[in-house]
């Protein structure tokens, strides 16, 4: 400052040197130098020390001998001689007696009526009225500082402002200081001398003085700092007084800079002490003004980015001003940007480059300064962004020229051509004339040529290019904000964009550079991003796909993009990329959704199932291994592939409706395709990497809930604890590697040989639940194969276990394949015989084969497990490709109404209808034995529901399931006496009434002789049918009687007894009557039976008639 100029103020070396008190270095002073430390140097001399060791006496001496030839010692020595005792017990008083006062300058105990100036009083006195006049000056001071209330003041002292006197006060300040320390605190002495002339100077004097207090001083006037510096000359003074005392020690400097931070106060100071700065090794990437600033306004601290924000803003409304903090910055960071720029594209640097450099107005940017101008870049971005700093022309100009410099084709030049086109779509005002905007035009043309070479070069998967693309795309639809994140995301922070500031880009962007039609045929050219993983920062070629898919311009301008799926879907790994699943998603999207209603067909491709199939050739979960030509694809893009296949299955059966519509029918994966697929042995691969794969074995357990419910029993995901789990962990690890392994033919030829072989048998079963269910999959066909030599006789149970367990480890990794094969292995022997196998599709489609097995399968509890299993998995199988059938069939709409009484998935549920329920009715549907209609009816709760399929299945073509249903329903009539069984009973019968006018003789015959018992059950659960059953059984026994009436019998006598029966049951069965005769008409029928169908069915009716009647009594 002008008021400090032509004062010696102390080195950076003399304050070193009395900071570690080096003796050697202080006998180096200069005499102007060592008087400035003569207060320190005086008392050390003159007071006892407390270190009274040899080293410190010798250095004593060397100090007395420094002293011994500089007059001023005497002065300080006297003054030194003085009773400080009284003196601060007088300062004490005169201190109470001013506030007694109210701080007005009354009477003084410190100093006398004053004849002359204070200068000339200071002059004429002795040292302790010297030290009087300087404390009852410096407490006056110091008491009005307490009394502003933080308001600057300047105030005038002679005292303080005499040049000829300055170094005696000096003296007298320190030496108080040193001798009164709790009367005069050196940090409220600090803050006293801000506020006179010369103030800076004193403040340096006695803080070298007493060089140990330095960070107290700093910190008490940075705590008591306004948070504004440069808006009052009071925070001036204060940054400049700083800035001295850390032009004093340099080596604290960047710690005060610190403590800046830390309160928050005196920003111009921080950025001062940052231009003083002088490290002793330059960073030849990144200045420290670029580092100090952009770590206030990037960092994470909002309250530090709101204040030197404020800074920044405030700076700007003052007159440009050359003392200025922020103006000094300014033209730093424009001294640097210059610096760093190419000297054909300077305007500020004379040109002495190369003539072809100059005349291409294109020279690349040096290397060394990428990164320096890529920090530069993102500093000014945070400038303008976040402090609102407005740029001057000079400074709009040269960032423009940087901006838009060609950098070599390295990482960091990738990085800053990022930044360099995100800082034009941030900052567009930049460019301002019709020279800069074409200037801008073709950079970016440039970008677009070079953006293959410089990914290819730098040797990074994510280029500038993508993000080319990708702004262009938002601008094509209009996706404004997605360009305002996407530009805050490359630059790494928030900035406020207005969307209207980008029309004249988006004019740019759209009309000269990228249409759509080019962003789309260039999309396609991009190559994949080669091992895709979440590793791979930056904006990459799937970001651009996606937001082409979701735009449905491939469709709209006819552009395949099904290979370059395929192809990146081939290229991934983990740890997954999280743009995967919402590129799938879109793709799926635009098979199924076409792009417009006017053009129905325009969707893209879905992938072949030959592609699908090649990516599963070399899975584990197939028994057979891969062919050694084929490529080995990662355990990720195998799920990947499963994930689009599921889904894409799921979105087809959800958009039935509205495809049937547009009379589209897209074309599903065949059922042979998903049998080929090792659905449940990826999902359990995935389930142990579910960190790599983020959220895709959740989203594969959702698919298959609804899909494939048979692979999500719960009965399974507990055995594969105890298959996995811990302890078959360990076994396997136990296992020794020498062990002997046993092949698919020495476990066959054990098989063969049984029983003789069981303990050979038993050792290689013992083996094998020793292996991982992965590496039991080359066993699979071998063990099921033999499971019915298994049935026969002498079979040890224990080998019957081991098999069960080693087929529930199976069951793990290869449900679906396992299933198939063990029910064609437990057929009876008789199909096996010729041949007969079943499908998957088959078992879906017919549950029920899983029971028509070898009858000794119900006999043997560890193969008898296996089939419930299975027959359980088949049930919500069928279920499931019952729903999808009616959702495919064309008379959707009647369809789903009766399905969704039944709960089907995807249909509402009521309460009363549960998926047990459902289970049952279908089961009961499709018809099963008549032996086990007791046991289901008896044991099944829910049995009652079937009365809702009996019209239904009645109203079948089929002999068979009109014959199941009336017989099902005299079980239940028995079971449920309910209106709704009475009234489902009347329709039974008026059926068999209807069947019987109708009926063939020999159909006649096969449909009456089970169900005629079964009118029993219907009269005892419902007496008033009894009428209604009479005459049909009359009806029937008529029939019969016409058609034998042509042969030589009589079946007169048994007519006239049907009708006796029916006019008087009563009679029938009269006391004493012989209830033996009611067995005689099946004797009759028995010893007839093989003549004529006809009698036989006469003596079944007139045995249902004396049932009936025999029931009727015993109930009364």
């Amino acid at each position: 400052m002008a008021e400090s100029a032509g004062l010696q103020f102390v080195s950076c070396f003399a304050f070193e040197a009395m900071q570690k008190v080096d003796v050697g270095r202080l006998a180096a002073l200069s005499d102007p130098e060592l008087r400035l430390l003569l207060p320190c140097l005086v008392r050390m001399a003159l007071c006892a020390p407390a270190d009274q060791s040899q080293s410190w006496a010798q250095d004593k001496k060397l100090i007395l001998r420094l002293l011994s030839g500089v007059e001023a010692v005497n002065s300080i020595v006297a003054l030194l001689s003085v009773d400080f005792h009284a003196l601060e017990q007088d300062a004490r008083k005169e201190q109470q007696l001013r506030h007694k006062a109210g701080g007005s300058n009354g009477e003084s105990i410190l100093v006398s009526q004053l004849q002359h100036g204070l200068t000339l009083e200071f002059e004429h006195s002795d040292p302790l009225r010297r030290l009087r006049l300087t404390l009852s000056e410096l407490l006056a001071i110091m008491n009005k500082v307490v009394d502003s209330n933080g308001e600057f003041f300047l105030k005038s002292s002679e005292l303080f402002e005499s040049p000829v006197y300055l170094d005696e006060v000096a003296d007298v300040l320190c030496i108080l200081q040193a001798e009164l320390p709790s009367l005069l605190p050196i940090v409220d002495v600090a803050e006293a001398l801000l506020h006179v002339r010369n103030g800076y100077w004193f403040l340096c004097l006695l803080v070298a003085n007493v060089p140990d207090s330095f960070n107290e001083v700093c910190r008490g006037l940075i705590k008591n700092g306004e948070r504004q510096d440069e808006e009052s000359v009071g925070g001036r003074r204060r940054t400049e007084a700083l800035r001295q005392l850390c032009q004093m020690n340099p080596s604290q400097a960047l710690n005060i800079r610190a403590m800046v931070g830390e309160e928050c106060h005196l920003p111009g100071l921080g950025v001062a002490l940052t231009l003083d700065y002088r490290p002793d090794k330059a960073d030849e990437a990144v200045s420290p003004l670029v580092s100090y600033v952009s770590g206030l306004l990037l960092g994470t601290n909002s309250k530090v980015r709101t204040w030197f924000s404020m800074f920044i803003r405030n700076g700007q409304q003052r007159k440009r001003e050359s003392s200025s903090v922020l103006w000094q910055m300014r033209r730093q960071l424009l001294l640097e940007l210059v610096a760093i720029l190419p000297r054909s594209r300077s305007t500020h640097v004379p040109n002495d480059g190369n003539m072809e450099e100059v005349s291409s107005g294109y020279s690349g940017l040096r290397e060394e300064h990428v990164v320096k101008a890529s920090a530069l870049l993102r500093l000014y971005c945070a400038l303008m962004g976040i402090a609102v700093l407005r740029p001057t022309d000079e400074e709009a100009e040269q960032l423009l020229q940087l901006m838009t410099s060609r950098p070599p084709a390295t990482p960091a030049g990738v990085r800053f051509v990022s930044l360099s086109f995100c800082k034009l779509l941030a900052f567009p005002t930049l460019v301002s004339t019709p020279e800069q905007e074409q200037l801008m035009v073709m950079w970016l043309s440039w970008m677009i040529k070079e953006e293959e070479y410089f990914e290819s070069a730098a040797g990074v998967s994510a280029s500038f290019g993508e993000m080319l693309l990708l702004v262009a795309m938002y601008f094509h639809s209009n996706q404004l904000s997605s360009i305002i994140e996407l530009v805050c995301s490359t630059l790494g922070m928030k900035i406020a964009i207005k969307p209207s500031s980008l029309s004249k880009m988006k004019t740019i962007f759209t009309q000269e550079i990228f249409t759509e039609q080019v962003v789309t045929a260039h999309a396609v050219r991009v190559a994949v991003t080669n091992s895709l993983s979440a590793n791979i920062t930056g904006f990459l070629p799937i970001h651009c796909i996606y937001q082409l898919l979701r735009s449905r311009a491939f469709t709209k301008h006819k552009v395949s993009i099904k290979d370059w799926i395929y192809r990146q879907l081939c290229e991934t790994t983990t740890p997954i990329h999280t743009q995967l699943f919402p590129l799938i998603d879109a793709y799926i999207n635009s098979i199924l959704t076409p792009a417009s209603k006017a053009n129905p067909e325009a969707t893209n491709q879905p992938i072949t199932e030959q592609e699908i199939l090649n990516v599963f050739q070399s899975s584990a979960g197939q028994g057979e291994g891969s062919r050694g030509g084929r490529q080995h694809y990662s355990i990720t893009t195998q799920l990947l592939i499963l994930y689009y296949i599921l889904s894409y299955e799921e979105n087809l059966l959800a958009s039935t409706k509205q495809l049937a519509l547009m009379q589209r029918k897209p074309k599903s994966y065949s059922a042979a395709l998903m049998d080929q697929i090792p659905i449940k042995y990826l999902v359990t691969q995935a389930q142990g990497l579910q960190q790599e794969l983020g959220g895709l074995h959740s989203s594969l357990l959702k698919l298959l809930a609804t899909n494939y419910p048979h692979l999500c029993l719960v009965e399974d995901w507990v055995c594969e604890e105890e298959v996995t789990g811990t302890l078959p962990l360990l076994r396997r690890m136990m296992l020794p590697s020498n062990t002997c392994r046993y092949t698919q033919s020495q476990l066959h030829q054990a098989f063969q040989k049984l029983p003789s072989s069981s303990p050979r048998l038993m050792r290689i079963l013992e083996h094998l639940t020793l292996l991982s269910p992965g590496d039991l999959i080359s066993y699979s066909e071998a063990l099921t194969a033999s499971m019915a030599l298994l049935l026969e006789p002498a079979v040890p149970r224990r080998i019957l276990q081991t098999l069960n367990k080693l087929w529930m480890g199976l069951n793990t990794v290869m449900p679906r394949r396992l299933w198939v094969m063990t029910v064609n292995a437990l057929q009876p022997s008789a199909k096996l015989l010729g041949q007969q196998q079943y499908t998957q599709n088959d078992l879906m489609v017919d549950p029920l084969i899983v029971l028509r097995c070898d009858q000794r399968v119900y006999r043997c509890p560890p193969l008898m497990d296996i089939v419930l299993h299975m027959l359980n998995g088949y049930l919500l199988a069928s279920k499931a490709y019952l729903h999808c059938h009616l959702k495919e069939t064309a008379d959707f709409d009647r369809q789903s109404q009766t399905v969704s009484n039944l709960g089907v998935p995807g249909q509402p549920e009521t309460p009363e209808v549960t998926r047990e329920e459902l289970k049952n009715a279908l089961l009961s549907a499709q018809g099963y034995p008549q032996a086990l209609l007791p046991l289901t009816v008896a044991g099944i709760p829910s049995i009652h529901i079937c009365l809702d399929f009996i019209p239904e299945l009645l109203a079948q073509p089929q002999l068979e399931k009109q014959i199941f249903a009336i017989q099902l329903l005299s079980y239940l009539c028995t079971q449920y006496a309910l209106p709704k069984s009475l009234s489902v009973a009347r329709l039974a019968i008026s059926v068999m009434g209807t069947l019987l006018t109708v009926l063939t003789r020999a159909k006649r015959f096969s449909f009456f002789m089970p169900i005629l018992p079964c009118l029993v059950p219907f009269c005892q659960a419902f007496p008033p049918l009894y009428d209604d059953v009479a005459g049909l059984l009359v009806q029937v026994g008529q029939v019969c009687a016409s058609d034998v009436a042509t042969k030589a019998r009589d079946i007169d006598p048994l007519i006239a007894r049907l009708q006796y029966l029916k006019e008087k049951p009563q009679g029938a069965a009269a006391p004493g009557g012989d209830f033996s005769k009611l067995t005689l008409p099946q004797r009759i029928a028995e010893e007839h039976g093989g003549a004529d169908p006809d009698v036989q069915l006469c003596y079944c009716v007139e045995a249902t008639f004396m049932d009936i009647i025999s029931s009727t009594l015993h109930g009364l």
